[in-house]
C-alpha cells in the first residue's frame, strides 16, 4: 500500500459525498449543495466509521422527519442496482453505507420494521447491508430471521449473501447478534447450493465462525451437504476447505479426516533450520526442511512459531506452506522466507527465546529453538 494512503479519504470525500447528494437532488428530495457543505464542514478530522455516522446524521436533517416518507425518498434516490451478471467481489459503493445507518437508527426507533427491512433489501443491492441488518436481528430477531428465510431464495445474489453474512456469529467490525447455530444453519442449508461464489464464500466464512465454538456441528453439516449433492463437487470442496481452515490450522483431527488428511500420518522431517540465528527483529529468515513419507499420503504442510508475549509466556501462530500428495522416494523440500516485522499493527514482537515447529496434517513433527533480539 502506498505511503500516505487513506481508506477513509478514498471512500468518503467531496466527490463521493456529492454523488450521494446528487442522487437525492435528481430524485427531487433535496438540493445537493447544502447537504454536501454540511457534511464536508465536519468530516475531515473523522475516521471511517465516524464519517459514515456523520453522513447519516446530516441525512436525518435533510430528509422528511417521519420515517415512512423518508424511506420512500431514499428508495426514489437509489441508483440502479449493482450488475446482476457479476458473481463475485461486488461489495458495492461505500457512500451508500450511511443509508443503512439511517434506516437502523430511525426505523427501529420509530417502530417501522417491515418498511425498514424492505428498504434494506433495496439498499443492499447497491451496498451490502450486513452491518445494519444486525441491529434489526437484535431488536426484532424472530421477524428479521423470518424475512431472511425468504431472502435466502431471492433472485438477487446480494440479498442471498446478506442472509449468510448478516447472521455471521463473528462478523468482523459487526455488532454481536447472539444467534445460535440452530438458528442460522437452516439458512445455510438453502444457501450452500448457491451458484454464486460471493454467496458460497460467505457461507464458508459463516461456518468457520461457528467452528470456533461448535466444530462438530460444522463438520456434520458439511457431511450432510456432501450426501445431499445439491452443490457441485468442486464448489463444495472449496467451501469445505474454506470453512474448516481455522480447525485445520489448529490440527483438529475430525476436520482433517473430513478433508481426507490423516492426523497420524507416517512422515519424517530432515534438515530443519531457521537462518540466520540469532535473528534480529525486522530481519527476514529462511525456514527450510525436507519431508519424507514411506507410503503415498496427502499432506498439509505448515510451520508454527511460538512467539514471546509481553508477559514472558509464548503463544503459537500457524503459517501455511503447502498442500501436496506426497509419494515415497520423492522428498519434498520446503524453503520459506519469513519476515519478523516488528511494527505490525496487529501483532507485536518481543525479543527472547522462541520455538518454531514443522506441522503436518495438524501434528507437530519436529521443532527447533531460535532467538529473536
Amino acid at each position: 500500500m502506498a505511503a500516505g494512503f487513506s481508506l477513509k479519504d478514498q471512500l468518503f470525500n467531496a466527490q463521493t459525498v456529492a454523488q450521494l447528494g446528487n442522487d437525492f437532488e435528481k430524485a427531487g428530495v433535496f438540493d445537493a449543495a447544502p447537504f454536501v457543505d454540511a457534511v464536508l464542514a465536519r468530516m475531515a478530522p473523522l475516521e471511517l466509521k465516524a464519517r459514515i455516522n456523520l453522513i447519516a446524521q446530516v441525512l436525518a436533517d435533510f430528509l422528511p422527519a417521519d420515517f415512512p416518507t423518508a424511506a420512500k425518498a431514499i428508495a426514489a434516490a437509489l441508483p440502479p442496482p449493482l450488475d446482476p451478471e457479476k458473481t463475485d467481489n461486488d461489495f458495492g459503493h461505500f457512500i451508500y453505507a450511511p443509508l443503512g445507518v439511517f434506516v437502523e437508527t430511525k426505523g427501529i426507533a420509530d417502530c417501522h420494521l417491515d418498511q425498514s427491512l424492505d428498504l434494506l433489501a433495496l439498499i443492499t443491492q447497491r451496498f451490502s447491508m450486513e452491518f445494519s441488518i444486525r441491529a434489526f436481528l437484535n431488536a426484532h430477531q424472530g421477524a428479521t430471521l423470518a424475512r431472511m428465510q425468504d431472502w435466502a431464495s431471492h433472485e438477487n445474489y446480494h440479498l442471498r449473501r446478506l442472509v449468510s453474512e448478516g447472521t455471521r456469529p463473528k462478523l468482523p467490525w459487526g455488532q454481536g447478534v447472539g444467534l445460535l447455530p440452530a438458528q442460522t444453519l437452516p439458512l445455510l442449508d438453502t444457501l450452500h447450493a448457491d451458484r454464486t461464489r460471493y454467496v458460497t464464500r460467505s457461507v464458508a466464512n459463516h461456518l468457520n465462525d461457528i467452528a470456533k465454538t461448535d466444530a462438530d456441528a460444522v463438520i456434520a453439516r458439511l457431511s450432510d451437504w456432501q450426501e445431499l449433492e445439491a452443490q457441485t463437487a468442486p464448489e463444495l470442496d472449496y467451501m469445505r476447505k474454506h470453512a474448516l481452515r481455522s480447525l485445520i490450522k489448529s490440527g483438529h483431527p475430525a476436520a482433517l479426516r473430513h478433508l481426507g488428511f490423516r492426523p497420524d500420518v507416517d512422515v519424517s522431517v530432515t534438515g530443519f533450520s531457521i537462518t540466520p540465528e540469532p535473528l534480529e527483529i525486522d530481519a527476514t529468515a529462511e525456514i527450510a526442511f525436507t519431508v519424507h513419507v514411506p507410503r503415498p499420503a496427502p499432506l498439509i504442510i505448515d510451520y508454527a512459531i511460538d512467539f514471546m508475549k509481553s508477559n514472558g509466556k509464548t503463544a503459537p501462530k500457524v503459517f501455511k506452506c503447502k498442500q501436496i500428495a506426497a509419494v515415497p522416494g520423492v522428498p519434498v523440500t520446503i524453503r520459506k522466507m519469513h519476515r519478523f516485522k516488528g511494527n505490525a499493527t496487529t501483532f507485536r514482537l518481543y525479543p527472547g527465546a522462541h520455538r518454531i515447529h514443522v506441522q503436518i496434517n495438524g501434528r507437530i513433527v519436529q521443532s527447533c529453538d531460535f532467538t529473536l533480539r
